[in-house]
């Protein structure tokens, strides 16, 4: 038989063990209080956060500010070439 990637006496991830499980849960469950509790100071900051998000996203989402655009063209080439 072939061994597999994975050696079966290697001990979990942190995240995957009891206690990181428990820790896990705990962090949801205060998340969840933290934010239930301070509702009204960040819904009061949502517009900021709004705003904030916008430079992100355009950074992000042009591949980190890059603003080539790979396999276009552009209507003047087009246009010299039906020339």
């Amino acid at each position: 038989m072939m061994n597999s990637p994975r050696s079966a006496n290697r001990s979990p991830t942190f995240w995957r063990s009891k206690p990181g499980i428990a820790l896990g849960m705990l962090l949801v469950i205060v998340l969840f209080y933290l934010a239930r509790e301070h509702y009204g100071h960040v819904l009061g900051l949502l517009p900021y956060m709004i705003l904030l998000l916008c430079p992100l996203m355009h950074f992000f989402g042009h591949r980190h500010g890059g603003h080539s655009h790979h396999g276009e063209t552009s209507a003047s080439t087009n246009d010299a070439n039906r020339s």
